[in-house]
């Protein structure tokens, strides 16, 4: 079976939606950035192997990244799951796992990345709203999207209703995504994504296209 390492810095709750999709891998274990992360307690509840990597106890981004890929490199996992990872990741690490790390974030890309994604989109006030998995590249929040999915943006919506309700979302899509890659069902070219055998669900963009 293959194999799926999270890496968290929060409360995990997409991590959680991962562990209770019956994915068809095993989830081999969750890495945190922070000893205090909610999700650490969630994971070790469940059985799950924890890891904790005090980035405050690196001299800087590349000591980090190089101690974060040998503690990975050693469950040998298929895929790297950054699961609210709040810290950005160098290009040498971004690259020695090509095409097996993904992200989830909660916009549409390309719009709105980076930090506060909800309180930039009521600021330019757009009518839609959503989430994004994509592969991770070396420049943040661009990498090719895998899946997408949309939700309305009401008139009375704050930053906290809005991220709730893309929030559900995440936790829809995100175990989609890492099943499509478990499956070999997700062909990346250039900056694109196509899924195959994959149903249509008029609430999910998917991005760029369907292979029946």
């Amino acid at each position: 079976m293959k194999s799926l390492v999270i890496l968290i810095s929060g409360r995990g709750s997409n991590m959680q939606a991962l562990m209770e999709a019956n994915l068809p891998a095993r989830i081999a274990a969750v890495i945190s950035n922070k000893p205090e992360a909610a999700g650490l307690d969630i994971a070790r509840r469940r059985g799950y192997e924890t890891i904790v990597l005090d980035q405050r106890s690196y001299a800087g981004r590349e000591v980090f990244d190089q101690k974060l890929a040998e503690v990975i490199d050693a469950y040998a996992p298929d895929l790297v799951a950054l699961a609210g990872f709040m810290r950005l990741l160098g290009d040498s690490f971004v690259s020695r796992y090509e095409g097996r790390l993904i992200n989830i974030h909660p916009s549409l890309l390309p719009a709105f990345p980076g930090l506060h994604p909800h309180r930039q989109a009521l600021k330019e006030g757009v009518k839609v709203h959503g989430c994004t998995v994509h592969f991770v590249t070396a420049e943040t929040d661009r990498g090719p999207i895998i899946i997408q999915a949309a939700v309305q943006v009401i008139p009375s919506d704050t930053e906290e209703t809005l991220a709730a309700r893309v929030l559900q979302q995440e936790h829809r899509i995100y175990p989609e995504a890492v099943r499509w890659f478990m499956e070999d069902r997700l062909k990346l070219s250039d900056n694109s994504v196509e899924v195959s055998d994959a149903d249509f669900d008029d609430s999910i963009l998917y991005s760029p296209g369907l292979s029946k």
